[in-house]
């Protein structure tokens, strides 16, 4: 960065030096060719041209030393002439009428240093041959001995075009240097911004990475969600299926119940029944008992014993009626816990299927989220991405503003 830097400076150095360099020594001569051109055939035995001989000149030194004393000096006659010298020379010893109009104001001055009367009112406008034959004799003379004075005065004239060229070239430079040192400080900013734009790029690399690895989570966690939802759903399947067993099989217990109601319907129908017929038998007896009285005696023991199979009949058919009670009472027991297994099996499936419910509200949940985080994800990296073209855009507008 440095080696580029040296390398644009001594560019820019040498452009201006080329700029400079062609615009001082040579202004001079393009203004004389333009003048040419304008005027067509002119005498150009007054044109001043340029000579380096002239810094060596004497008598031209001293004019130039005593233009000088005289600018200094309280008199503002000399003062304004002078100024007309310093301030066009070339035009001066270019155009012949202007030459003359410098020699008027010369010997002007002589004749109010020198107590004689001044020279009459010239009008700007008015060109010099017609002044000049307002002139007495005396100021005739002055006139031409200043007129011929301003002959040598070209050899000055370089020598204030030259000290005004030292002076531009040493402004120029100056301006140059400073030009230089802001475009050094210029370019350490870029080289600033360039060091933050690739620090910038790089979180934003890793950045990406980040959110392209997160992507990678997160579908990984959607696959695992969607095998979890198949497991789901095949244990609600399978929970259906013994749902619908579950239902068969209340539905033949209830097939069972009724047959065993109808049964035991058709067994209180017998045992009644029964019932009745032992009650007619036990009159029958009671009337034989009764016709028979007189016989007790012979037929006791006959008696005795039919009493005692009576008996024993009876007892038969209480414990009959005894067992059918108690298997009675086991069916009922059994439909009870039947039903309390039912509802078991009803209150299990309800909460199989809450958990499933829940569960899949989790995960929609869980990818809802994940969802907002890679749109607010998505959001920071545009937001990043657009500054990142703004820091570029100032850098690429401070880079023209430097160049151009």
């Amino acid at each position: 960065m440095g080696h580029h830097r040296h390398l644009l400076l001594l560019i820019i150095l040498t452009s201006f030096s080329l700029k400079c360099e062609s615009w001082s020594w040579f202004s001079s001569s393009a203004e004389t060719e333009f003048d040419e051109k304008a005027s067509g055939t002119k005498d150009n035995s007054g044109l001043a041209e340029f000579s380096m001989e002239g810094f060596n000149d004497r008598k031209g030194i001293r004019l130039v030393e005593s233009a000088k004393k005289k600018l200094v000096g309280t008199n503002s006659c000399w003062q304004n002439a002078y100024r007309h010298l310093l301030a066009g020379c070339s035009e001066i010893f270019a155009v012949d009428e202007k030459r003359s109009r410098f020699a008027w104001h010369l010997s002007d001055c002589f004749q109010k240093d020198s107590g004689r009367p001044p020279f009459p009112s010239c009008d700007q406008k008015s060109i010099m041959a017609k002044c000049l034959k307002g002139l007495n004799e005396d100021e005739h003379k002055v006139y031409l001995e200043f007129y011929l004075e301003t002959t040598p005065l070209h050899l000055p004239s370089v020598t204030v075009k030259a000290h005004a060229f030292k002076q531009q070239t040493e402004r120029l430079i100056n301006e140059l240097k400073t030009s230089a040192v802001l475009a050094e400080d210029k370019l350490e900013i870029i080289e600033g911004k360039t060091e933050s734009l690739l620090q910038n790029s790089n979180e934003i690399y890793d950045s990406l990475n980040s959110i392209d690895t997160q992507i990678h989570h997160v579908a990984l966690t959607t696959k695992n969600v969607g095998d979890q939802i198949d497991v789901v759903l095949m244990h609600s399947e399978a929970v259906y299926e013994q749902s619908k067993e579950l239902a068969a099989s209340q539905s033949e217990l209830q097939e069972g119940q009724v047959e065993m109601r109808r049964n035991l319907v058709d067994g209180m129908v017998m045992l009644k029944d029964s019932y009745n017929i032992l009650g007619q038998e036990i009159d029958n007896i009671r009337n034989e008992a009764i016709e028979i009285e007189k016989g007790i005696t012979k037929v006791g023991d006959a008696m005795s014993t039919k009493m005692g199979n009576l008996q024993s009949k009876a007892d038969d058919i209480g414990n009959i009626a005894g067992i059918s009670l108690d298997k009675q009472q086991q069916l009922l027991d059994g439909q009870s816990t039947a039903l309390e297994g039912l509802q078991i099996l009803t209150k299990f499936q309800t909460e199989a299927l809450e958990e499933s419910r829940g569960t899949l509200q989790q995960f929609a949940e869980y990818g809802h989220r994940q969802q907002e985080e890679l749109l607010q994800r998505q959001e920071q990296l545009q937001s990043v991405h657009d500054h990142l073209m703004e820091n570029s855009k100032s850098i690429l507008a401070a880079q023209v503003s430097i160049f151009f």
